[in-house]
């Protein structure tokens, strides 16, 4: 059988299943003939096999989509495929490397699709990014080292009152215009909210990324809070809080982590 050859590299095996679906819809001559668990996985099967595309997840265990690009070299088109992280997907806009986010949009696929499809019937060499790939694997390392400690208090002022609201009592943050709306239950767990003036993101580095999840642009999430997700339209989601009526969105962009749900 000919045709071009692929790996799919994810630790996620529904995540890997879910692309190799979709490669099999855009681009039906495309044969995968391997998957793998891990960077170093990744790099194996690519030696024994040599197929002609590598998708590649950013964030694995052991050696990163990133590092495992870096072996790789010349030898293969890469495609990074990662969640939605700000600084990789600036890195990937402004650079010459090929990216998907999680959850892979039909669209943006297919473009990626038609632009591999292109290089391979040129027989366009792969571009030569180790300059970038190393700028990218510096910010990955730097992501990765310990962090200072987590927010533990946020401080909300009405007038001459000030209130001290524990992190761990926070149900969500909503950006508010210029403001971010805190949805928090007091000591009676009745809901309560306050308005202060920290913009959403600067909040969002301060707190606990096992405890708060971005779902939305506009809303940040306590996961302990989270009592069902339930799918709408256009993969996109709403997502309903334990003991309060307030539902929130759920933006596809975020929606994996919410796919075991």
């Amino acid at each position: 059988m000919t045709g071009p050859t692929a790996l799919i590299a994810d630790d996620e095996p529904l995540l890997r299943e879910a692309l190799a679906r979709q490669l099999a819809a855009a681009w039906p001559a495309l044969r995968i003939v391997a998957e793998a668990r891990n960077g170093r996985e990744a790099i194996a099967r690519f030696e024994a096999l040599r197929p002609a595309v590598c998708f590649l997840d950013v964030h694995m265990p052991g050696l990163s989509g990133i590092e495992a690009a870096q072996r790789i070299g010349r030898r293969a088109h890469v495609v990074f495929v990662t969640a939605y992280d700000h600084y990789a997907v600036e890195a990937f806009r402004h650079g010459v490397l090929d990216y998907l986010v999680k959850p892979v949009e039909p669209e943006r696929l297919a473009d990626t699709v038609a632009r591999l499809r292109e290089r391979l019937g040129a027989a366009e060499p792969v571009r030569d990014t180790e300059a970038l790939l190393q700028r990218l694997a510096a910010e990955l390392q730097r992501a990765a080292a310990p962090a200072a400690a987590p927010l533990r208090w946020i401080r909300a002022q009405s007038g001459a009152t000030v209130r001290l609201i524990a992190v761990d009592d926070v149900d969500y943050l909503r950006a508010d215009t210029k403001y971010t709306r805190v949805a928090w239950r007091g000591e009676s767990g009745r809901p309560d909210e306050a308005l202060i003036s920290v913009p959403l993101k600067e909040l969002l580095a301060q707190l606990d990324p096992q405890q708060f999840a971005q779902v939305h642009r506009a809303v940040v999430v306590n996961l302990r809070a989270v009592s069902h997700v339930t799918r709408g339209d256009n993969d996109t989601a709403r997502l309903h809080l334990k003991g309060r009526p307030d539902v929130l969105p759920v933006s596809r962009s975020h929606l994996h982590r919410f796919r075991q749900m």
